[in-house]
């Protein structure tokens, strides 16, 4: 079973980058697709970005597709979300999330960590 931690959270202002990390730790991390997931105040978690387990295939929801791009370094068993040209609507609690190739769900989740873009 994998643990997840995320880091590089922050406050920044519109237009501005931020690097999200996410530390696995317990599993096979190459065994593992990988997404970064957001939660603003009031609203449903969504889906921000995946990435596969060793191909690097990757997919970005329209609302970020041309700023974010996620990565992952296997070898370190890291995933990160390089976000630039921040918005103000980009302001939620970023969760870095695992599972398995053969899961319809992503099982496994980290703590959450704070992203925001003032105006």
């Amino acid at each position: 079973q994998v643990q997840l931690v995320e880091s590089g959270g922050g406050l920044v202002q519109a237009g501005g980058s931020l690097r999200l990390s996410c530390a696995a730790s317990g599993g096979t991390f190459s065994s593992y697709v990988m997404a970064w997931f957001r939660q603003a105040p009031g609203q449903d978690r969504e889906l921000v970005a995946i990435i596969s387990r060793s191909l690097g295939n990757t997919y970005y929801a329209d609302s970020v597709k041309g700023r974010f791009t996620i990565s992952r370094d296997n070898a370190k068993n890291t995933v990160s979300l390089q976000m630039n040209s921040l918005k103000p609507e980009d302001t939620a609690v970023y969760y870095c999330a695992a599972r398995k190739s053969s899961a319809a769900n992503f099982d496994y989740w980290g703590q959450g960590t704070q992203v925001t873009v003032s105006s």
